[in-house]
């Protein structure tokens, strides 16, 4: 039996990623059950914005629904299932379109971490090309386990990894923290563009020894930004 506290969570999650533009129509955010590693929780194919408790089901490593009853499941969700498959330590998932972050998928320009909130990007962003294991006749999405596998790879020690064309994915260890990575990671980049334009390329980033420090502090605050936006979207609810 999964907790209400930790569904109700994600339902907040999937409103909070809405109200703040990381999502509109389509993207999704999941949870890795607590005590099972073979399990995360994951809304049925709808619009974020519009997930309840009703509507979060429970997947296995494969991909599949524990208790499908008919629901429609997202197409994409092989990108949740095999990054779980491959790292342990993630226990969840952000798949967005963030407008701001796809130029960063398309360009040689990377995505580097420009101010204190986006420390986390210190570990760099690598972009998945989906050509380079399916060619050039796919629609871009994440339909199988073969591609959610190849995507899984390019996480490696990184919180964040751009699909090129196409939207980025966000791991952490708590879903508060995917959550608000999900949301800095867009915030930076529009950040990053405005400099870069400012700047004529000239960017003083963060340096690897700033971003260790501010990565500690963050571990202990997040709760702070969390907290907010979860009370303003439940509070809409009602």
């Amino acid at each position: 039996m999964t907790d209400a506290a930790l569904i109700e969570d994600l339902v907040a999650a999937n409103r909070i990623l809405y109200s703040q533009g990381i999502v509109d129509g389509f993207g999704h955010v999941s949870v890795r059950v607590p005590g099972r590693n073979d399990r995360f929780l994951l809304a049925r194919s709808m619009a974020p914005g519009l997930v309840t408790a009703a509507d979060i089901m429970e997947f296995d490593l494969t991909g599949e629904a524990v208790d499908g009853r008919g629901r429609t499941t997202y197409l994409e969700r092989f990108i949740h299932s095999e990054i779980y498959l491959a790292y342990p330590e993630v226990l969840s998932v952000v798949h967005s379109h963030s407008p701001a972050v796809i130029p960063f998928g398309i360009t040689d320009e990377p995505l580097r971490p420009v101010y204190h909130m986006s420390s986390f990007l210190a570990a760099g962003a690598p972009v998945f090309e989906i050509r380079e294991g399916a060619g050039d006749g796919t629609d871009m999405l994440i339909r199988d386990r073969k591609l959610g596998a190849a995507l899984a790879r390019k996480v490696g020690n990184s919180a964040v990894v751009l699909m090129r064309g196409h939207g980025n994915v966000v791991v952490g260890a708590t879903l508060p923290q995917a959550v608000s990575r999900a949301i800095y990671t867009e915030m930076n980049a529009r950040i990053q563009s405005e400099a870069l334009r400012l700047g004529s390329g000239r960017v003083n980033y963060l340096s690897a020894g700033e971003a260790a420090a501010i990565s500690l502090t963050h571990d202990k605050t997040m709760s702070r930004a969390w907290e907010l936006w979860k009370r303003e979207v439940l509070a809409e609810m009602r």
